[in-house]
């Protein structure tokens, strides 16, 4: 499994200057991740050596996050086999890239739940691509780091176990920031092809491991009235 431009950025491929030229990029420009690798850095549990499985894989996940949340033309990706990609949550519909995109596609596709709706405190039904994107970025000013904690198999079907991390110093559609740390755990399967392009994703985990630790405080429509609805953040995490 390769590793294409190891040092144009830290913990990323395709980002050197090169790369992000040309790109139509969805917030207008390209993403920054200085604030969101220190928290990664600053909380990560593993320190995967530079070539090895594991860093291969956290570097091919945190690519794939990356052009999922920020490139919106098919014909920039890298990272995906874009005619043959297809995507599951937790066994639910597997859905091809233009599926996903008409279904919502980054919050809205990784948060989709059975719930009825009125026990949903984060309803994908209802959010946009950008609003769920403002929800979160609001939340997590940091970002949402994620590191790989363990890999089972290596290529061509990845099987690995992630955590994901921040810490909610803003408000969540209402309920006031806590400063906590929130996390969750999840295991997830990537299957490449022999190009090293991923044709398969699938991802199981609890949503309530993450959105519990977003509503512990008390809700208030006065609160989510103070976020500005042009939040900076937008283009700088994901």
């Amino acid at each position: 499994m390769a590793s294409p431009n190891t040092d144009a950025e830290n913990y990323r491929s395709f980002m050197n200057e090169e790369d992000v030229k040309n790109i139509n990029w969805r917030y207008g420009s390209t993403p920054n991740y200085d604030v969101v690798d220190k928290l990664f850095e600053q909380g990560r549990t593993k320190i995967w050596p530079r070539g090895s499985l594991e860093e291969k894989v956290q570097r091919l996940v945190k690519t794939w996050e990356m052009e999922m949340f920020h490139k919106v033309d098919n014909h920039d990706f890298k990272t995906v086999d874009v005619e043959n990609y297809k995507f599951c949550l937790n066994g639910r519909k597997v859905m091809s890239l233009e599926e996903k995109r008409k279904d919502g596609g980054g919050y809205i596709s990784l948060l989709k739940t059975s719930l009825p709706e009125k026990f949903r405190c984060f309803d994908p039904e209802t959010e946009t691509l950008d609003s769920a994107h403002r929800a979160f970025t609001t939340t997590f000013p940091r970002g949402f780091a994620l590191e790989i904690v363990e890999v089972f198999s290596g290529p061509p079907v990845i099987v690995y176990k992630f955590r994901h991390w921040g810490f909610m110093e803003g408000p969540f559609k209402g309920h006031p920031p806590t400063g906590d740390m929130v996390e969750f755990f999840g295991m997830a399967v990537f299957e490449v092809n022999e190009d090293s392009k991923v044709v398969r994703v699938e991802f199981f985990y609890d949503r309530g491991e993450l959105l519990g630790g977003l509503v512990k405080g008390s809700n208030s429509d006065d609160v989510e009235a103070n976020v500005s609805s042009s939040s900076p953040v937008l283009r700088n995490t994901g």
